[in-house]
C-alpha cells in the first residue's frame, strides 16, 4: 500500500491528519509531499495552522 493510499484513507476515514500522526501511524515523514500528491491527483485538501497546549505551531491537513 503506498504513503499516498495510506494518507488518503486516513483522511477519508479520520477526518484530519497532522506531520506526528503521519510518522507515528504510517512511518510517512514527508507529509507535505504526500499532501502535494494527492492534490495533484486532484483530491481537494484544506491546510489549517494550529497551535498544541505548549504554543509549538504544527498542520493538519483534511478533506474540503
Amino acid at each position: 500500500m503506498s504513503q499516498n493510499f495510506k494518507i488518503l484513507h486516513h483522511l477519508r476515514n479520520v477526518g484530519s491528519i497532522s506531520f506526528m500522526e503521519a510518522w507515528n501511524i504510517y512511518n510517512v515523514r514527508s507529509l507535505p509531499r504526500r499532501i502535494a500528491d494527492l492534490r495533484e491527483q486532484g483530491h481537494e485538501i484544506k491546510t489549517e495552522k494550529r497551535k498544541d497546549n505548549t504554543g509549538q505551531r504544527y498542520v493538519r491537513y483534511s478533506l474540503a
